[in-house]
């Protein structure tokens, strides 16, 4: 049975649409990726010893890096199914998230990707059955 899939997708949240033969499914992905690191509101403590008491810089991006990696994995794991995978996001999760697939060997299944605004699930089911159509 042919499955065709459409991803909406951010570092917060992925939300994925299943059309087949049988009918329509929504799935929501939530990733549990904190906020990315920085400083606080940009300012600067004056506080002695302050930069020993903040984790580097590269630690905070490696650790940041392995939730978005886990995210990626479970977000593949349910498009592995699909025959074709519309991707499309406001952000950079979904370049990230095809250079995954890419390097899976699952290209041949993205046949576009599109950048987009803020949806709400109905407004994604709606541009996924409108693609497919």
């Amino acid at each position: 049975m042919k499955i065709t899939m459409g991803l909406w997708i951010d570092h917060r949240k992925a939300v994925i649409v299943s059309v087949s033969g049988k009918g329509e499914e929504t799935s929501v992905i939530e990733s549990k990726v904190e906020k990315q690191p920085g400083r606080f509101a940009g300012i600067r403590s004056t506080t002695p010893y302050e930069a020993q008491k903040v984790s580097a810089d590269d630690s905070r991006n490696r650790k940041f890096t392995d939730q978005l990696n886990i995210y990626y994995d479970e977000v593949i794991s349910v498009l592995r199914d699909a025959e074709s995978i519309l991707l499309f996001g406001p952000g950079e999760a979904k370049g990230e998230l095809k250079k995954r697939l890419e390097d899976g060997h699952l290209t041949h299944l993205i046949k576009a990707v599109e950048t987009t605004d803020q949806m709400t699930d109905r407004q994604i089911a709606a541009k996924v059955r409108e693609y497919f159509k």
